[in-house]
This record gives structure tokens, C-alpha cells and sequence, in this order.
């Protein structure tokens, strides 16, 4: 049995099409963390399993969703994530008999219709499929990744992932998102001096735009690049005491 689990707060305008992406599964389960504009009972009425509760964190969080699904095996997705038609044909091919304990697939990021093809954002290959029992959600928030004990084996289907509405809610989330790590680091006992602050930036815009092959998304790929490089700079600064954490992230 495979159940498929999604973490969701206030994802009213997306929950949905990641919903119906996964009718293939044999359980739907999202874990909601209090939504207030009806994705709880949007996700209702498509016939998933919901639960509400608190937000302990990323890593918590999917951790939780994983340990609730009833199914042997699971898939898990967040709310801006789709399972494409080839995924959710090659893993209905494969659970029959699976030869591994979990599998890896590759992301497809598609930033405001655009579908990336370089920086960080393609392949970007995740290990989002196992055995119930072989998988454990680690990391460190708000980056996670979950860890097989056992084998791990590529996917060609891709994972469709609409990580952003607008440009300006990618830029309220490396806000966010930079808090959180800033706190964590902080949290860590680690210091943050002149690589930190200067060094580590500058090295993302160019690792990003250059090493990576950013450049292949042109004009795009740049702006990503300077603004994953923004995010490091101000996690950074924060870390450092010279830019204002936010009250909440």
C-alpha cells in the first residue's frame, strides 16, 4: 500500500492540483499546520486524510506526516509539488516489486512558467519514495532530506515543483527562510566573521550562475543567482547581529 503525504498551511490555491497528482495512491494523507483559507477543507473534499497540528519545524513536520501514513511504502510531497503522469506511472510499475528501499527523483523547478535548466534547480534530485520502515526525515530547518537505510535508486519520472506564486513571494520566503537559519545557526554556536559575511555570497552568485550552469537560464538564471547569493548575505548578517531577525519565521 502506498500512501502519499503532504505537509500544507494556508496552500488553499495549490493543495489541490497537488492532490489530484497523487490519486494513484492508495491513501492521501495531508498534515496541516493550521491553515485559515480552506485548505483543510479543500483537501477534505478530494478525499485525502487530514490531520491539524501544530508547526514544530520542517524536519519535524515531515517527520510527523511520514509516521502517520498507514501505508508500507510512502511518497512524500509538499503543497507546491505535482507528480507527473511518467512519475506516477514508473512508481505504479515498480511498488509491485521494488528492489530497493527507496528511490530518488529528479526535480523539475518551474519558476513563474519558466522551467529552469541550471543553478541549483535542475536536476535537483530528491529522495522523496520508500519503505516506510527504512525512511527518517533529517536536516537542518529549514532545509530537509530524507534518509534511507538501505539502497537508493534513481527515478526518471519528474517531480513538478512550483516553488514560487510571484517574485515577491520568493523574496518574502528567503526572508523567512533565512531567519530560520540564521536562528538555527545561531542555535549551533556558530559565528559568523568576514567569509561568512563577504566570501560565502559572493562564491553562491557565481557557484549558482557559473559552476552550476545558472547561465543557461540567461537573464533568469542571473537574477536567481544574485538572489540565492542575497539569501546567504542576509542569513549571514543576521547570524552577525548587523540585520534585525524578524519577530516570526
Amino acid at each position: 500500500m502506498l500512501s502519499a503525504v503532504i505537509i500544507a498551511r494556508n496552500e488553499v490555491d495549490r493543495i489541490g492540483d497537488a492532490i489530484r497528482s497523487v490519486a494513484f495512491a492508495q491513501e492521501v494523507l495531508v498534515l496541516d499546520s493550521g491553515s485559515e483559507d480552506g485548505t483543510v477543507e479543500l483537501a477534505k473534499s478530494l478525499g485525502a486524510r487530514v490531520i491539524v497540528t501544530d508547526w514544530p519545524g520542517f524536519v519535524a513536520q515531515k517527520q510527523r506526516a511520514w509516521e502517520a501514513a498507514t501505508g508500507d511504502w510512502v511518497l512524500s510531497l509538499d503543497a507546491d509539488e505535482r507528480v507527473s503522469p511518467a512519475l506516477a506511472a514508473e512508481i505504479s510499475g515498480l511498488l509491485p516489486s521494488p528492489s530497493a528501499e527507496g528511490y530518488s527523483v529528479p526535480r523539475r523547478n518551474v519558476y513563474l512558467g519558466v522551467p529552469l535548466q541550471g543553478g541549483h534547480w535542475w536536476p535537483d534530485r530528491r529522495i522523496r519514495l520508500a519503505r516506510k520502515k527504512a525512511g527518517k526525515w533529517g536536516g537542518i530547518d529549514p532545509h530537509d532530506h530524507l534518509e534511507i537505510a538501505g539502497t537508493v535508486l534513481p527515478l526518471k519520472g519528474e517531480l513538478l515543483h512550483h516553488p514560487y506564486r510571484d517574485l515577491a513571494d520568493h523574496l518574502r520566503t528567503v526572508d523567512r527562510y533565512s531567519a530560520i537559519a540564521a536562528r538555527e545557526s545561531i542555535r549551533r554556536g556558530q559565528k559568523a566573521g568576514v567569509v561568512e559575511c563577504y566570501l560565502r555570497p559572493v562564491g553562491r552568485v557565481f557557484g549558482e550562475f557559473f559552476w552550476k550552469g545558472g547561465w543557461r537560464d540567461g537573464a533568469l538564471g542571473l537574477l536567481l543567482a544574485l538572489i540565492a547569493g542575497a539569501y546567504v548575505a542576509i542569513k549571514w548578517a543576521r547570524v552577525a547581529g548587523t540585520l534585525p531577525m524578524p519577530e516570526s519565521a
